[in-house]
């Protein structure tokens, strides 16, 4: 995987790079300055440095001229605010790449980047595929900021073995963490920074727009789960913990971690149910407009047809199944596409209770679904 190092003294600069740059599927390093950028340099390969002009200690420039000195022949991508033609000249002359003019955008920055690495695409394919992976895995990874290892341990030995977890002791370790993984959920306590974890909430959400971030404070007699949500966590999880209040949290994420179908072309496949009977109504809805939304593509795309998978459709439940049926039979009948639908024998007995779905024909296998719509 290439490895780009971003050196800039501005800490949301460097964020806002290196977000960019791990989403593409790139490994960050981060220095706050040229001085600090070579360190960086002479400590480990890098293939691409993003480097900013203004800077203390050692500037852009200046960093520059001591690489290429000392026979560092590393790309460079320059970060101006400087639009001016003999500026921009004067920095090609040193020696970069090219240059992105602040403030830029994210599709800017990713194009030059790729540009200067000689790269097509992103080297992101590998991650979708192991994201994928966890999402059918049904794996939750959770991050866990707390200066107590009781704390890590204590909730180690509460949450499923099939949660993955990780322990800061630092809101420094925690932004470090969050910069080279994506966590499901993130867990900080409230007194983890002086003068409030505020500001430190508004980094986490920067590095990872789609965790839940929750906050744990000690339970007393004013509204907690309001002072959290004041600050700006999305809930609180109160100190001493209990079962139940984890069972809680986990079962939050683990409805938004289902994974309730695989799309290939006309191919649906719903995905097992593993969950608790309970859930089902949520999983119905989700896997409802999972669905519509598939149909809806399709449409767009000019297919004729389209195939669901049901052999693996929980019938725990016939009532839901058969909304769900009749919810994705409309769409696509409203798209002009021809529905066909793979069961097992059980699916079309179930249905029979049900006037809407009493003449549903199941096809018992993806090839014999598509050959009869030739």
């Amino acid at each position: 995987m290439p490895r780009i190092l971003t050196v800039d003294d501005s800490r949301p600069i460097r964020m806002i790079v290196s977000k960019a740059l791990i989403e593409m599927g790139f490994e960050v390093g981060e220095a706050e300055d040229g001085n600090d950028g070579l360190k960086k340099l002479k400590e480990g390969a890098y293939d691409l440095v993003v480097l900013d002009v203004t800077m203390p200690n050692l500037d852009g420039p200046g960093m520059l001229a001591k690489m290429r000195e000392g026979g560092d022949k590393t790309p460079v991508l320059m970060l101006t605010s400087e639009s001016k033609t003999s500026i921009v000249a004067a920095l090609m002359k040193l020696g970069i790449q090219d240059f992105v003019l602040k403030p830029f955008k994210g599709d800017e920055l990713k194009a030059k980047v790729l540009k200067a690495l000689k790269l097509s695409a992103p080297p992101r394919a590998q991650a979708k595929v192991s994201a994928a992976a966890d999402a059918a895995d049904g794996k939750i990874i959770l991050l866990v900021i707390d200066d107590i290892e009781n704390v890590h341990k204590k909730l180690r030995s509460m949450v499923p073995e099939t949660v993955e977890m990780e322990a800061m002791l630092t809101a420094q370790d925690g932004l470090n963490a969050c910069r080279s993984k994506k966590f499901k959920a993130i867990l900080v306590d409230a007194e983890i920074q002086a003068g409030g974890p505020a500001a430190f909430i508004k980094q986490l959400r920067l590095l990872q727009p789609n965790a839940g971030i929750w906050g744990m404070a000690l339970r007393s007699a004013n509204n907690v789960a309001k002072e959290m949500r004041d600050f700006g966590f999305d809930d609180a999880l109160l100190k001493p913990f209990t079962q139940d209040s984890i069972d809680a949290f986990i079962e939050t994420y683990a409805a938004k971690n289902e994974t309730t179908y695989v799309a290939t072309e006309d191919l649906i496949q719903i995905m097992a149910f593993t969950g608790k009977e309970e859930r089902l109504e949520r999983y119905f809805a989700k896997l409802s407009a999972d669905v519509k939304g598939v149909v809806q593509k399709l449409g767009e795309a000019c297919f004729e047809i389209a195939v669901v998978d049901a052999t693996q459709l929980t019938l725990v439940q016939p009532s839901r199944v058969a909304q769900f049926l009749v919810d994705t039979f409309k769409v696509s009948t409203d798209l002009g596409i021809s529905l066909k639908v793979v069961g097992s024998p059980e699916l079309p007995k179930a249905m029979r209770g049900f006037q809407e779905t009493k003449d549903l024909h199941c096809f018992t296998s993806v090839d014999e679904a598509r050959s009869r719509a030739a």
